[in-house]
């Protein structure tokens, strides 16, 4: 591993959990690490931002969906692919607006929805470790 502090230091990413009808939002990533695993939106915690700020826009950006309501979460901490090491917040969301979109293609394969008992894998290892942390029954229980 290089000792260069951009590629050595852990980053901070943000999952949003979006909760409908108690199923939760989830797609196939493509093109970055972890392709090919199915995760909430999100992605990483930009200078100056707030985690709920980062939710936001993350959901926007890859979904069309507006947060209404953001409740902060467990966070989880996952070494992946032995070279990138990540602090991961989740965001859980219940409360939204908008027509459900991919808006980034090149990232995603599509959106579907999920029960809770039916989650699909493989999952994105911060989404693992939050199970694993958590609790499925406590995640169904958040919002």
């Amino acid at each position: 591993m290089t000792s260069d502090p951009d590629t050595t230091r852990p980053r901070v990413g943000v999952g949003v959990a979006v909760i409908k009808n108690g199923k939760v939002l989830l797609g196939k990533r493509k093109g970055a690490h972890g392709a090919g695993h199915w995760s909430f939106p999100g992605g990483h915690l930009e200078f100056g931002e707030t985690v709920e700020d980062c939710a936001r826009r993350e959901l926007a950006e890859e979904t069309g969906l507006n947060a209404l309501s953001i409740q902060l979460g467990p966070w989880t901490n996952d070494i992946m692919e032995q070279t990138k090491h990540y602090i991961t917040i989740f965001a859980f969301v219940d409360h939204f607006e908008g027509v459900l979109e991919l808006l980034e293609p090149n990232k995603c394969e599509g959106w579907e929805w999920f029960d809770w008992d039916s989650i699909p894998s493989p999952l994105f290892a911060p989404i693992q470790s939050l199970i694993q942390k958590t609790g499925i029954d406590q995640l169904k229980g958040v919002l």
